[in-house]
């Protein structure tokens, strides 16, 4: 099983890294510090040279803190939430009523036979469409959110895009830009260690979130999840008072984490180096989740601990609750399932 090849709970938990602030001498804006090793790469052997993080120059905007600034990013996470639940609804019941209409307009054996030998003549599909066909349900989804977030990496490599990358793609609850960042830091990583783990740990617990949630309500959970963990941060940072910038997926994952764990606890998972040490699931996540916790009371700050537990108490509470009454919607569709097929009959 892909379980097998699971991080541990540390390596699990690959933050959304908090990037530490230091004031400058102008007052309403801090340097920006990367403790990056990757980006300070040495000019010869002996003269032991460091190059300048291109970073290290940028300024962001800083200032006090304060409640008042927590409305607009609270309505703003209502309102992706939302929408992400009704664009899930929505979705669900077009791809029913497309599969329904389809199995309804059966053609006749004869007609059947003709499209048949119609399709010959028609040109095969590319190779990109055959291979997107032969893929899973959970591939259709996870490769979308690969190439969103490898393309926001390759962004952050472009000096001319940086600073516009520090406003928009790092949530920051002292800047200017509060809302639309929430969404765009959770496709946002700077360190490629960082891209990397949290892709392998989001493709290894898709396919059995997408197998009971749905692609739809899969989307609709990881959207709503990545807004979410950045209010969360959001709200720490307000409550203690500590500026800072938080970036990357691991908030929305987290909730993909904390979902398949309760909802199949009794499942082994295992430590990639150390596949002969086996642990439930459930267990795992009550593990990841206390060190979480430890880090939002003692203050922690290599991860964004108060992210984490957002996202996975958003994973829990739509295992228990939300996917739930989403699903009572397919009660409307089997009746509309069934209106169809009794029209086409009485014709």
């Amino acid at each position: 099983m892909f379980f097998t090849k699971v991080w541990c709970a540390a390596e699990l938990t690959n933050s959304c890294k908090s990037l530490l602030l230091q004031q400058s001498h102008r007052p309403n804006y801090a340097c920006l510090q990367l403790r990056n090793s990757f980006h300070k790469s040495r000019r010869g052997v002996r003269g032991q040279r460091l190059e300048p993080d291109p970073l290290a120059q940028l300024h962001i905007e800083s200032g006090p803190l304060n409640a008042k600034g927590l409305l607009k990013p609270f309505l703003f996470t209502i309102g992706i939430s939302t929408v992400s639940v009704v664009g899930c609804v929505i979705w669900e019941y077009e791809t029913l009523r497309a599969h329904t209409s389809s199995l309804l307009r059966r053609p006749s054996a004869w007609l059947n036979a003709q499209q048949k030998k119609i399709a010959q003549f028609k040109s095969e599909p590319g190779p990109v469409r055959k291979w997107w066909n032969s893929l899973k349900d959970n591939e259709k989804v996870f490769y979308p959110i690969l190439a969103a977030n490898l393309l926001v990496f390759g962004a952050w490599r472009l000096r001319a895009l940086q600073p516009y990358m520090v406003k928009y793609f790092c949530s920051n609850p002292a800047g200017s830009s509060k809302c639309l960042p929430m969404v765009l830091s959770t496709f946002s990583h700077y360190s490629a260690l960082h891209l990397a783990a949290n892709m392998y740990v989001l493709y290894s617990f898709m396919p059995a979130a997408v197998a009971s949630l749905g692609k739809e309500q899969f989307v609709a959970m990881y959207m709503s999840a990545g807004v979410i963990s950045s209010f969360s941060s959001f709200l720490y940072k307000v409550v203690l008072n500590q500026p800072g910038l938080s970036l990357g997926a691991s908030g929305a994952i987290m909730a993909v984490l904390s979902y398949v764990c309760v909802q199949y606890p009794d499942t082994k998972l295992s430590i990639i180096f150390l596949p002969m040490y086996t642990f439930a699931a459930g267990t795992a996540i009550k593990a990841i989740m206390s060190v979480d916790l430890a880090g939002v009371v003692f203050g922690w700050k290599f991860f964004d601990h108060a992210a984490h537990l957002g996202g996975a108490l958003f994973g829990i509470a739509w295992c228990e609750w939300g996917g739930t009454h989403i699903w009572a919607n397919r009660d409307k569709f089997v009746q509309y399932y069934h209106a169809l097929r009794k029209n086409d009959t009485s014709r």
